[in-house]
């Protein structure tokens, strides 16, 4: 059993910052990595951005690219995501995921909201 608990979200005005994380607990071993999704209402769970546990590689969707930064702690088993110049369209649920051998596991999600 893995368990991922996310922590961070709220309500921010536009040009604010956030800071998302997420610890995992239980069967964890990290072999791939983790990473960010959101879900606008009425939308799809979309991408965000991602890292890789061992090497610590990123990607991150275009529509973030300069303005979120993931990162992650090891010894933690935690991956954070740091948001800047927030968004009214970054509004959504956070979700995060852990890729590992076992398979994939999502938490339980987090709101952002921005407001205009």
């Amino acid at each position: 059993q893995v368990r991922l608990v996310e922590s961070g979200g709220g309500l921010v005005q536009a040009g604010g910052s956030l800071s998302l994380s997420c610890a995992a607990s239980g069967r964890v071993f990290i072999t791939n990595g983790m990473g960010w999704f959101r879900q606008a209402p009425g939308k799809e769970r979309v991408f965000v951005a991602s890292i890789s546990w061992n090497g610590g590689s990123t990607l991150y969707a275009d529509s973030v690219k300069g303005r979120f930064t993931i990162d992650r702690d090891k010894a933690k088993n935690t991956v954070y995501l740091q948001m800047s110049n927030l968004k009214p369209e970054d509004t959504a649920v956070y979700y995060c995921k852990l890729n590992q051998f076992s398979g994939d596991y999502w938490g339980q999600g987090t709101q952002v909201t921005v407001s205009s």
